[in-house]
């Protein structure tokens, strides 16, 4: 990735260090689960151990690779930093008390700055090659889901279409899953990040599925309201406020509004329908490398979105002891509109 922008972000810091695994990846396009990315004005160095070196050195393309032990990570920072005459120090990402007191301790020579937001900024607003590789992470995910749902019948359990939703997305190219699956029927589907339990299927109840594939160190995220039958007046009601209010944010959403205008289109039209105090969380949120990143499109984001952000459109609404529906797609921000990027269609009834 290019990281020149880094510095005319701050043209007082000198290097920066990033040692979480996403930022590790950005920049180097190798998942490990040791290491920090060095990155001066005129040198990179990738740090890892042993376990790691082989790959590395034929992956890591641009960088000088440095192997060391656990034991002596953050003093190599320290010493890296160094010899790129260093003064002013940026990090990227939070760490736990103990990590930054270590990392704090072997850099004391260094003026620490943090540069979440630097980085942050950087990783909102995606390539085409990134935008390419979401995709593909999608089309995994809407494959299985395709399949595991014709597979759903009475007596089923939210554990096992987890389970299927899971298998599917491996066997269809996912490296992995974005997160945990969320399947819940019935009245569980008023619960927004529900774990699945062994809680059966009966006939004409909602089954909310949240799921998304991981590829090539990339997320996708879908959420499908469904009913195997019929849900009855109001959850289809509800299931049309929510499906139109997504409808409505995404046909006016666009590169110049702010997260909260976005979030105010969906809001202010479930509102307007009587279930204002139904829909309890954002609208949205960027993703990519990890499954929440910036932008986040809620109603107090101030943030501006810019051509080649990628966001959720999830709008929902939830009534304990009935249900709960979402609906949620990809969209990429372009200057004169969003291109959604999710196909999956939107029936209620399957």
């Amino acid at each position: 990735m290019l990281t020149s922008d880094l510095f005319e972000s701050n043209k007082k810091i000198d290097a920066y260090v990033f040692t979480d695994e996403s930022n590790r990846f950005y920049f180097t396009r190798f998942e490990t689960s040791f290491g920090a990315v060095v990155i001066g004005r005129d040198a990179k160095v990738f740090i890892t151990d042993f376990r790691y070196e082989s790959e590395a050195r034929e992956i890591v393309k641009d960088f000088d690779i440095v192997i060391c032990k656990a034991s002596d990570f953050y003093e190599k920072i320290a010493e890296t930093l160094a010899k790129m005459g260093a003064t002013t120090v940026g990090y990227g990402e939070a760490m736990y008390v103990n990590e930054f007191n270590a990392f704090k301790a072997a850099l004391k020579e260094f003026k620490l700055k943090p540069a979440s937001d630097v980085i942050e900024a950087k990783r909102a607003v995606k390539t085409d090659e990134e935008i390419e590789i979401i995709i593909a992470a999608q089309r995994i995910a809407e494959g299985a889901l395709q399949r595991a749902i014709s597979r759903v019948k009475i007596g089923m359990t939210e554990r096992e279409l987890m389970a299927e939703i899971n298998y599917e997305m491996v066997i269809g190219g996912a490296q992995g899953y974005s997160f945990e699956t969320i399947a819940a029927f019935g009245a569980n589907t008023a619960q927004p990040h529900h774990h699945p339990s062994d809680k059966k299927l009966e006939k004409d109840e909602l089954i909310l599925v949240d799921m998304g594939a991981k590829y090539k160190g990339y997320c996708s995220d879908m959420t499908r309201t469904f009913c195997l039958g019929d849900p009855g007046e109001e959850l289809r009601r509800v299931y049309n406020v929510v499906k139109s209010a997504q409808e409505y944010a995404i046909k006016y959403a666009r590169a110049g509004m702010t997260c909260h205008d976005v979030d105010t289109l969906a809001r202010e039209y479930i509102t307007a329908n009587g279930y204002g105090d139904k829909f309890g969380h954002s609208f949205g949120h960027g993703v990519g490398i990890d499954i929440h990143e910036e932008p986040r499109v809620g109603a107090n984001s101030q943030t501006v979105l810019q051509p080649n952000m990628v966001i959720t459109a999830e709008p929902g609404i939830y009534i304990p002891g009935l249900g709960g529906v979402r609906i949620e797609d990809m969209l990429v921000v372009k200057a004169g509109g969003v291109t959604d990027i999710t196909s999956y269609d939107k029936k209620l009834t399957i």
